[in-house]
This record gives structure tokens, C-alpha cells and sequence, in this order.
């Protein structure tokens, strides 16, 4: 089933204990649509300037990865980003950002894209984010993703996003943040009510919540009978941990492929999705930039999901 992502592709500088890249390539949109394409096919709609290094044609090669929505703006320059970690690598510091395409208006949508069933709006402007979700033509399953900055200045905008979508995916800071509510069980039960029937938190190395109403029918609104299930996985044990940048946006694209590529969202399906996540970005954590991703195939994957679905029954 069709799968469209729009986000970031970044030019990025990431230091680490384990080292330093140096412009390497990330933004949302890559690493998502790298994960999700052990999946599905995938839908790339974003925006570089002409300073851009990357040639994702040829990174994306052998990729289910449909780069007709890249948009190559000639008098612009690409976005980009400097992070660092530190000590246990929980967190990135950010120690220069230029927005610079991202302050643009978003990309033109192509006419072959507006039947996507199912969608991933990646961080940005909440406004931004509804208007590329306003031309989409009955979309099956949309999820986003926000952050802190929205949480704080741009509130009203980002509330009636969450009453357009049917997922959103956010981190334990930002979900304490948008319910107010330090309890994240209860935090995502405040989030469900402000719109999306689908709640996902993710806690890093401590795992990932998933908070599901109405998961039979997830575009349903303001229906009685609200029948919530609850499911609560933790990481992958992984070992080697190089460059957390990108694992968000990696756990996004294997849950969202494995969706679109089973073409269903009920409960079952939806927990299967949250572990597919975790493991994709146990990958993505173990190197810089892309490497860790690049590296993998699908089989590894799935080996290394019966290893946590070994580690967690009981």
C-alpha cells in the first residue's frame, strides 16, 4: 500500500564519544524512508538547495524509494544541523541549526502522490503540516511527528493538526509537555482526547508506549464505546551505540512501512509495528549518519525481532 513521508534532508555535523561526522547526510525524511523501505514502497517528498553534496538517487538505489516528490531548489540551501552527545547519549544538544529550505514554502506535491493511504508527516510547522495533509485525497492511516518548539509557540496550530490525523508519535519529554501530565500512561490518554486515536511514545533505551482507541477504525471520530488498549515494549538491548541521530525518525519508518505494507492498523498489527520500529532503529543507533541502515537487510531485521520477541515472553 502506498506510503508518503515529507520531512528533512539535512546536511548534518554529529559528535559523539565514538567520534565526529562531518556534513554527513540525515533529515527526518532519509532516515524514515531508508527504514520503512524493508517494508514498503515508499513516497519522498522534500526540498534541497543547489549546495547539496548528497546524491540520494544513488544512496537510494536498489531502495523501494520513489524520489519524484525530491524538489531541487536552485537559488536555496539545503538544511542543516550540528549536534552533539554526551555521557549516556539520551539527548542531543544542538549547536547550530540553519533552517534554510525549511523556511521555505513546503514542496509541490506531485498529482501521482495525492492517493497515498498512508502518510507520515514528519517534524515541522504544524501549519505546514496540515497543508500538505489538505492535499492529499482520503488518506487510510496519517501519523506525525512534532517536537518541543511547536508544543511551546505554536500550540493552537498544532491541536488542530492532532483532530486531522490518526497517529502521533512523540517522545516522553514532549508528551509530558503537550498533556501536561508527568505520568505517561496518563499523558497519553490526555493526547488521545485531543485528537489522534493512535498514541505512540517513545522513551529511548527505556522502550515505547502505544496507546490505541478505536483501533479497528482509527479515522472514526466521536464515537462512543471507546474500547483503549494499552502495549508497552522495551528497546532493543543493542551494544553498540555510535550515533542516536535519526533513531526517531528510523522507529517511524519501520512502524509506518510495516503498517502500510500489511495494509491494516488493528491492534495486533499495530504492536507487531512498534517492535518492527524498535528493532530498525537499534540499527540505525549502531553507526553514523546512514551506515548503520545501509548495512542491515531485512533478514537481519527479523532475526533480531524473534530475538526481543524471545527476551520479553515469559
Amino acid at each position: 500500500m502506498s506510503l508518503l513521508v515529507t520531512g528533512s534532508i539535512g546536511i548534518d555535523t554529529v559528535k559523539t564519544p565514538f567520534g565526529v561526522s562531518k556534513d554527513c547526510l540525515g533529515g527526518s525524511a532519509v532516515y524514515f524512508s531508508m527504514a520503512a523501505s524493508f517494508f514498503s514502497p515508499v513516497r519522498f517528498l522534500g526540498a534541497i538547495g543547489a549546495d547539496c553534496p548528497f546524491d540520494l538517487k544513488k544512496i537510494f538505489k536498489g531502495k523501494k524509494v520513489d524520489l519524484n516528490g525530491l524538489e531541487l531548489r536552485h537559488t536555496s540551501k539545503t538544511f542543516r544541523w550540528a549536534g552533539s552527545y554526551q555521557g549516556p547519549m539520551n539527548e542531543a544538544i544542538t549547536d547550530f541549526v540553519e533552517l534554510n529550505v525549511l523556511a521555505e514554502e513546503p514542496p509541490q506535491m506531485p498529482e501521482e502522490y495525492k492517493d497515498s493511504k498512508f502518510v507520515f508527516l514528519a517534524n515541522t510547522a504544524p501549519i505546514l503540516q496540515i497543508q500538505l495533509l489538505d492535499q492529499l485525497n482520503r488518506p487510510k492511516f496519517v501519523a506525525a511527528d512534532t517536537m518541543n518548539l511547536w508544543i511551546n509557540n505554536n500550540l493552537a496550530d498544532l491541536k488542530k493538526l492532532l483532530k486531522k490525523i490518526d497517529c502521533l508519535i512523540l517522545n516522553e519529554t514532549e508528551a509530558r509537555m503537550l498533556a501536561n501530565e508527568h505520568n505517561l500512561i496518563t499523558a497519553a490518554a490526555k493526547i488521545e482526547k485531543l485528537g489522534p486515536s493512535v498514541v505512540v511514545i517513545k522513551k529511548g533505551e527505556s522502550g515505547s508506549i502505544i496507546h490505541v482507541s478505536r483501533a479497528s477504525s482509527p479515522r472514526k471520530r466521536g464515537q462512543d464505546g471507546r474500547d483503549t488498549k494499552l502495549f508497552v515494549l522495551p528497546a532493543y538491548p543493542a551494544t553498540i551505540v555510535k550515533d542516536p541521530t535519526g533513531a526517531g525518525d528510523s522507529f517511524a519508518g519501520g512502524f509506518m512501512g510495516y503498517l502500510a505494507g500489511q495494509n491494516k492498523t488493528d491492534f495486533v498489527t499495530l504492536k507487531k509495528a512498534v517492535a518492527y520500529g524498535t528493532v530498525v532503529a537499534s540499527f540505525t543507533i549502531s553507526d553514523f549518519s546512514l551506515k548503520g541502515l545501509t548495512k542491515t537487510t531485512r533478514r537481519n531485521i527479523d532475526s533480531r525481532l524473534n530475538e526481543l520477541r524471545k527476551l520479553v515472553k515469559f
